[in-house]
């Protein structure tokens, strides 16, 4: 049993309550489609057990809800009643106001009852009006008992546990339970770096059987030369005890090791498996999701979601559950036609949407897809072309799948009006910038007519990752091997050099290169015969040239002291198996600097030429904010006041798009991952380049303090994003750089 003695009743109950909540939820809508008594019974199950939990802790007026629920679920099983879609949207919104239950606070719980009593009430009433159960009808007109009924529960009542019923189950912080995961994470590499005490022994062992070998000729040529041999014996006795201890040694060490590897490696393994969660963590509510949209559009839609039983990190977990409820939503209202437009299209009245994940080299790959209209790329590209992201000539000479690319920059959208779920630019960005923020990538395909198939691959897990090591002027650098798309040695005569930027081509596409150790600021790569190049990026590919290649190592991550700040390329740091220290990049903060650097490339060329590339002469503002529903509002202020407008999601993008040149104002939000404004703000005064550019903080926070914080670090101008709606903003862009035309 569980160490429940620091819960209270009520904390017990909510539990309970959101547990059963969602079993209800999940399984009603499954009930819309199947009327098994297989799938009845665990939701007249779960409504019971509600009505048993509410009953003793004095919630009388819960217990009558639940207790109609039942009732309803118990008619469907025998057959008098269907589980018609009226009756279902009932159960739904009961099972709702119970998931609402689950989240209020036990000093809130009267002011709860009072809110939502006339619902219940009238839920209650409509779940029990059923023509051939009397007793039932007489129950639905007797009146809910009140907040009068929702006393104080009485623990008195209830048995307390006997000691030796609780045992094995505590609660852990999730700060503990990381440092646990790190520790075996490192003794596990510890266990493995004992292998050099296992070569360590068999040397020895072969060096004691060599001096045997040694002493075994002495005497052969000692009996040649008629040379009394005897006082070789004892000397010859002694190695040879020697010999059989050091096997015997070299033997229990080698076991040793062993088990100690075993041991270890076990120990990491269950502890990474109680930090993962089954994926059907995050998937629980999306039954309950696609069903309301889809109704309120109209739609028929059945989802399939296979592989709820894989094993995800918990820190991944918690970052998919906005991601996916935008690809389904965008699914629902852009991808799937109405039942009409799929008559006409020879495809069935219910559209199909699939989740599926599954490990897959060491990866976890997730795929969202629908059977619907697909993506049109010459809307995109007409898209494209419109919003000046490039010319009409650049989207002529891409590819499908780079044209496609442009739906997760900020702000794009082909849909022709804005609702409720989409139109407004804003989703796909934050899907890709989620996907990124944990080293992973999303890639889109699409055939018109047929469907859409989002692919996102992420890491398992991020405590220890799979990495490649390569030498850069004699440093050490992992890069995780989930952002490399190729690794490559090839004759140096196959670089060339065109207007000053190397590459080379490889698959028949041009990939341009970027000197590592001078990005890394050591120096240059000094080239010989042959140069090793790792390819980061995904659609687009980017060389990185480096020293020399050392191996591929499992690296237990360690993150940077605070006290650093935000290195610039790296992300964390590391201990070999042999003990010497490594760095790892930061993936994302290198693309973005391999995009700065190869601006001549053609698909990226047309991409990194964000919206305005129609004048030159026009003033160009650099956007810094993570959230892209504020980036986009920005960007179309001040492009309706003149200005060339680009966008980064956080200091540490915005300040390498700075080093590109050529903005003439930054504006910049505080609180943001990996670099913060304020960070950003100093790191721009500190640059001898960069700081005369005006800067101009615009943060939800108006406290004078932290108005003051944004001025010391160097801003020219600190404003409330209230300023958008009194033309504060768009007054302080003029007084500090004048009118868009230069």
């Amino acid at each position: 049993m569980s160490d429940l003695g620091g819960f209270s009743l009520f904390d017990l109950f909510r539990s309970e309550a959101e547990q059963h909540a969602a079993t209800l939820s999940a399984g009603l809508v499954t009930l819309e489609r199947s009327t098994s008594p297989a799938d009845i019974e665990p939701l007249m199950r779960a409504a019971h057990s509600i009505k048993g939990a509410a009953k003793v802790i004095g919630l009388e007026c819960v217990v009558e809800f639940a207790h109609a629920m039942e009732d309803t679920l118990v008619a469907m099983q025998q057959g008098r009643e269907a589980p018609s879609a009226p009756r279902i949207d009932q159960l739904l919104r009961a099972a709702d106001l119970l998931a609402s239950l689950a989240s209020v606070a036990e000093s809130e719980l009267p002011r709860w009852i009072e809110t939502n009593l006339p619902a219940m009430h009238s839920l209650v009433a409509s779940l029990l009006q059923r023509a051939d159960d009397r007793g039932l009808e007489q129950r639905a007109q007797r009146p809910i008992e009140g907040v009068a009924a929702i006393a104080a529960p009485q623990p008195a009542s209830v048995p307390k546990a006997e000691p030796q019923a609780r045992a094995s189950a505590v609660r852990v912080t999730a700060e503990k339970l990381d440092r646990l995961l790190q520790l075996s994470g490192e003794m596990m590499l510890e266990s493995r770096r004992l292998e050099l005490v296992r070569r360590q022994s068999q040397s020895l062992k072969s060096r004691v059987i060599e001096l045997e070998d040694e002493l075994d000729r002495l005497r052969t040529w000692m009996r040649v030369q008629n040379m009394d041999a005897g006082a070789l014996a004892s000397l010859r006795g002694i190695v040879q005890r020697t010999r059989a201890e050091v096997v015997g040694q070299t033997a229990s060490v080698d076991e040793s090791i062993r088990r100690g590897e075993e041991t270890a490696s076990s120990l990491y393994h269950e502890v990474l498996a109680s930090r993962m969660r089954p994926f059907s963590d995050v998937t629980g509510a999306l039954p309950r999701t696609v069903r309301d949209i889809a109704r309120s559009l109209g739609k028929e839609v059945h989802l399939e979601i296979e592989g709820e039983g894989v094993q995800v990190d918990r820190d991944i977990l918690s970052r998919l559950e906005a991601p996916l409820n935008h690809l389904l939503r965008n699914a629902l209202d852009h991808g799937l036609e109405t039942p009409q437009e799929r008559r006409r299209a020879g495809k069935p009245d219910s559209g199909l949407l699939r989740v599926v994940a599954r490990h897959e080299a060491g990866m976890l790959r997730i795929r969202v897809g629908d059977d619907g209209r697909g993506i049109r790329p010459d809307l995109v590209r007409e898209s494209v072309v419109r919003k000046s992201l490039a010319s009409a000539d650049m989207v002529a000479e891409m590819s499908t799948q780079e044209v496609l690319e442009f739906l997760f920059l900020p702000g794009f959208s082909t849909a022709a009006s804005v609702t409720d779920l989409s139109g407004r630019g804003v989703g796909l960005d934050v899907v890709q910038s989620t996907v990124r923020e944990v080293g992973g990538s999303v890639r889109v395909e699409s055939v018109p007519g047929n469907g859409t198939i989002f692919e996102l691959k992420l890491p398992i897990t991020v405590s220890v990752i799979r990495a490649l090591l390569a030498d850069v002027s004699g440093e050490t650098f992992a890069f995780p091997l989930t952002r490399i798309e190729r690794v490559v040695q090839m004759p140096a005569a196959e670089l060339t050099t065109i207007e000053g930027r190397m590459q080379f081509s490889l698959d028949d596409r041009s990939v341009g290169l970027v000197d590592a150790a001078a990005l890394f600021e050591l120096g240059t790569i000094e080239s010989g015969e042959t140069v090793s190049v790792i390819v980061l990026g995904g659609d687009d590919w980017y060389g990185f040239l480096v020293d020399a290649f050392v191996g591929e190592e499992d690296l237990v991550v360690r993150p940077l002291d605070s006290r650093f700040g935000k290195v610039a390329h790296i992300a964390a740091a590391a201990v070999r198996e042999d003990g010497d220290p490594a760095l790892i990049v930061d993936c994302e903060d290198i693309l973005s600097s391999l995009r700065q650097e190869l601006t001549e490339g053609r698909s990226h060329a047309a991409k990194r030429r964000a919206i305005g590339a129609v004048s030159t002469r026009r003033k160009r503002v650099l956007v810094v904010d993570d959230s892209a529903t504020v980036r986009e509002v920005e960007r179309q202020l001040l492009v309706r006041l003149g200005y060339e407008v680009e966008s980064a999601r956080d200091g540490a993008e915005g300040l390498h798009a700075l080093r590109g040149g050529g903005y003439d104002l930054l504006v910049t939000d505080v609180d943001m991952p990996r670099m913060t404004g304020i960070e950003l703000a100093r790191a721009v005064r500190a640059d001898a380049v960069l700081s005369t550019i005006p800067i101009i903080i615009v943060s939800y926070k108006d406290r004078e303090e932290d108005r003051l914080a944004g001025l010391h670090a160097g801003a020219n101008a600190y404003l409330t994003k209230g300023a958008f709606e009194d033309q504060s903003f768009a007054t302080m862009v003029r007084d500090l750089i004048g009118e868009a035309e230069a």
